[in-house]
C-alpha cells in the first residue's frame, strides 16, 4: 500500500499556449482563478506534498506558494524535462505528474494509479481511457502518459533514455514494468487547448470543493477587537491565544473521598492496617506529615498529602478502631485515584488559541482560571435583502402570481445563529436603478452583502451589470444541486467597501448555498479557526437508492433514524424540489452527494451534515 504522504504531487506548467494567446496556459482563469489553482486543487488533497514545474513563469507560479522547480537539462523537452526535474528534487519515494490545463482531473486519481502499481508489482502507472474509433466502431485504449504515477527510484532510466536523444513521453520507460490504469471518464483528462476548450468549461460552472478553496483564500477576519465580560462573550470568536495564569488543577489532589497513603505500603500478600492520621477537606490543607504506615482520611479534590501518591476509596477499607483502617494489598494499584497538577492544564500553556468559537465548556474553562474577560473579534455586520417584483412582504396581501418572501426569514434566522449584526434592508423590485441604490447602500452599512433572487440569466435579473460597474465578481455559477446560480465578489461606493454574496432565490437553494458556501465564508471573516469554519461529515447508510447525477455536487434533505437492524440509516425526504421548503423542516439532515458519485445503492456508505445546531 502506498500511503498519501509518500507522494509528491508535481504539477506540469509552463506550455506556450499559443492557440490560447497567452503565453502560459496555466496561468489562464477559469472562474476567475487561473488553470493551475484548479489542478493544485483537486490534486492537493491526493498528495503529501505539492510542487510546479515551470520555467519562463517561474515567478508567477511562486505565487501559489509552493517549491517551483526549474528544468534542469537544456532544451525544449517537454514534460519529460518537468519529470525529470520532479524525479530529481522530490524526497518522497513516488512521484505524481500532472498538466496545469487539466482542471477535472480525477479526485481519485493517486489512489487508483497506486493500487495499479502495487497490484502490477510495477515501476510506473499511468491513466488510459476508452475510446470509440470511428473507423473500425471498436474501443479503443488511449493512454495519458503525463498523468503519471512513478518511483523516483526510475531517475536513472529516464536520464539514459534522455542521454539517447528520445524525447517521446510514452515510451521513455523502457524495459521498466509499467501498470495501465482504466478511467471510466474521459472528460477528466482533457486539456484546455483552445478557446472554446476554455469557455465550456466556463459554463460548466465552478465545482464545489473550488468555489469553497476561492472564498477561503479571498477572505481575512475583520480587524476590529473587543474585550467582553466572560458572560457576554458566549458564542464569540476569540481574538488572541489566552495562556493560562494558573495551573489546572493547582496541586496534585484526591479523585474520591477514600484514604490518602502510600502505594509503597501496599506490597505483600496480607491485609495492611493503617493508622489515620489526619483528615482532608477540599479547600483546606492538611497540617500532618503522614508517614510510612500512615494514612489520612480525604475528599474529593482535597490537596494529596506530601509523600502520598495513591487513595484508596472509602468503600474499601475496614476500620480497625477509631483511628485506623485495613487495606486488603490489592485493592488498587499504587498511584490510582490521584489527579496531578495541571493535569488539566499547566500554567504557561496555551488554554485556548485564537478562532475558537466560545462555547458553554470554553467558558467554562475561562472561568476556572480566574479570567473575567476575553479579547473577541468584533461581530460581523451583514446586510441583505430579497429581489422580485413577485415578492410580497407578510402582511401584504398577495396579487395573483405573487408570493410571500420567505428567503429573508430564512436568513434572518442563520445570521442571528451565527452571531452577525443583521441589518434586513427588505424587499427590492426588479429595477436597475433600486438594486443599485441598494447594493450602495448596503455597502456603506456592512461588511458582507447577502442577496437572495438575481443572479441567474433570466430577463430581469440586472445584478451582472451593476456589479460590472460597482465591483468584481470571482463567480456566477456552481456546479451544485440546489443553489447553481451563486455570485461571489467585492463592491466599493463612496469609500466604501463590502463582500458580496449573491445567493439564488429559490428557498432550498439558499439555505444550501448559505451552509456549504456563505456560512465557512462569514466565520472565516468572524476570525473562526478552520475547525469552527467546517461542517462535519458523517457516514450513513442509505436505506434506500438515491438518483444522482455524476458531475456535480448534490445536496438532498434527508432523514436519519434507526433502523430494525439497530443501525443508523438515512432517506431522502421525499420530493426534492428547489423551491420545496417544508422538505427543511422534515429533514434533520443534508446527504452530501459528492461530484464523482453516480447513483447511490440502498445499504452504501453516504456523507450527511447534521442539521442540529444549524437549523
Amino acid at each position: 500500500m502506498i500511503n498519501t504522504h509518500d507522494i509528491t504531487g508535481l504539477v506540469l506548467a509552463g506550455g506556450l499556449g499559443t492557440r490560447m494567446g497567452h503565453g502560459d496556459k496555466g496561468m489562464l482563469p477559469l472562474h476567475g482563478q487561473p488553470l493551475a489553482r484548479h489542478v493544485l486543487q483537486r490534486l492537493a488533497p491526493q498528495v503529501g506534498q505539492l510542487a510546479i514545474s515551470a520555467n519562463a513563469h517561474a515567478d508567477d507560479y511562486a505565487r501559489f506558494g509552493l517549491p517551483v522547480w526549474r528544468d534542469v537539462l537544456p532544451g525544449q523537452l517537454g514534460p519529460l524535462a518537468g519529470l525529470h526535474s520532479g524525479m530529481r528534487h522530490a524526497t518522497t519515494p513516488y512521484l505524481l505528474t500532472v498538466p496545469c490545463d487539466s482542471p477535472l482531473l480525477p479526485p481519485d486519481l493517486a489512489a487508483r494509479l497506486a493500487a495499479g502499481l502495487i497490484d502490477n508489482d510495477a515501476d510506473l502507472a499511468i491513466a488510459v481511457t476508452e475510446e470509440l474509433d470511428e473507423a473500425t466502431g471498436q474501443l479503443v485504449r488511449r493512454p495519458h502518459p503525463v498523468f503519471c504515477l512513478v518511483k523516483t527510484s526510475a531517475l536513472p532510466q529516464l536520464e539514459a533514455y534522455l542521454a539517447a536523444g528520445e524525447r517521446r513521453m510514452r515510451t521513455w520507460h523502457g524495459p521498466l514494468a509499467l501498470a495501465e490504469v482504466l478511467f471510466h471518464d474521459g472528460s477528466a483528462f482533457g486539456n484546455v487547448n483552445t478557446p472554446e476548450d476554455l469557455a465550456a468549461l466556463q459554463a460548466q460552472g465552478l465545482s464545489v470543493p473550488m468555489a469553497q478553496a476561492i472564498l477561503a483564500d479571498s477572505v481575512a477576519p475583520v480587524a476590529e477587537l473587543e474585550h467582553l465580560a466572560l458572560p457576554q462573550a458566549l458564542e464569540r470568536i476569540l481574538a488572541a491565544d489566552i495562556i493560562s495564569p494558573i495551573s489546572v488543577p493547582a496541586h496534585d489532589n484526591s479523585a474520591m473521598d477514600g484514604y490518602a497513603l502510600h502505594g509503597e505500603d501496599l506490597g505483600g500478600d496480607a491485609a495492611v492496617t493503617l493508622a489515620v492520621v489526619d483528615t482532608i477537606l477540599a479547600g483546606r490543607p492538611g497540617s500532618v506529615s503522614v508517614q510510612r504506615g500512615q494514612c489520612a482520611r480525604i475528599m474529593t479534590g482535597a490537596v494529596m498529602p506530601a509523600g502520598c501518591d495513591s487513595v484508596v476509596p472509602q468503600e474499601l477499607v475496614r476500620h480497625a478502631g477509631d483511628s485506623s483502617i485495613s487495606v486488603a494489598p490489592d485493592c488498587i494499584r499504587p498511584g490510582d485515584n490521584r489527579r496531578f497538577k495541571g493535569e488539566d492544564l499547566m500554567q504557561g500553556q496555551p488554554a485556548l488559541l485564537q478562532g475558537k468559537r466560545l462555547g458553554p465548556a470554553e467558558l467554562g474553562l475561562l472561568a476556572s482560571l480566574g479570567i473575567a474577560t476575553v479579547p473577541v473579534r468584533r461581530r460581523l455586520r451583514v446586510a441583505f435583502f430579497s429581489t422580485g417584483d413577485e415578492l410580497r412582504s407578510i402582511g401584504e396581501p398577495l396579487a395573483p402570481g405573487c408570493i410571500y418572501d420567505s428567503n429573508r426569514y430564512t436568513l434572518l434566522g442563520m445570521l442571528t445563529r451565527l452571531g452577525c449584526e443583521v441589518l434586513d434592508m427588505g424587499i427590492v423590485k426588479d429595477n436597475p436603478q433600486a438594486l443599485e441604490a441598494a447594493l450602495r447602500g448596503a455597502c456603506a452599512q456592512a461588511d458582507v452583502i447577502i442577496t437572495s433572487g438575481g443572479v441567474s440569466s433570466g430577463a430581469a435579473d440586472f445584478t451582472r451589470e451593476i456589479l460590472a460597474r460597482l465591483g468584481d465578481v470571482s463567480f456566477w455559477q456552481i456546479n451544485m444541486r440546489p443553489g447553481r446560480p451563486m455570485a461571489f465578489g467585492n463592491i466599493s461606493s463612496e469609500g466604501h467597501a463590502a463582500l458580496l454574496l449573491g445567493l439564488p432565490g429559490n428557498p432550498v437553494a439558499v439555505m444550501a448555498a448559505f451552509y456549504f458556501l456563505a456560512r465557512p465564508t462569514l466565520l472565516r471573516l468572524m476570525g473562526a479557526d478552520a475547525d469552527t469554519a467546517s461542517l462535519p461529515l458523517l457516514q450513513v447508510a442509505a436505506q434506500a437508492p438515491i438518483r444522482k447525477k455524476r458531475g456535480r455536487t448534490e445536496y438532498q434533505r434527508g432523514i436519519v433514524e434507526r433502523g430494525a437492524d439497530g443501525r443508523q440509516h438515512v432517506r431522502v425526504t421525499g420530493a426534492q424540489g428547489s423551491g420545496i421548503l417544508r422538505s427543511m423542516t422534515q429533514a434533520n439532515c443534508m446527504i452530501v452527494l459528492h461530484a464523482q458519485q453516480g447513483h447511490v445503492a440502498a445499504g452504501d456508505l453516504v456523507d450527511i451534515v447534521l442539521f442540529h445546531g444549524l437549523t
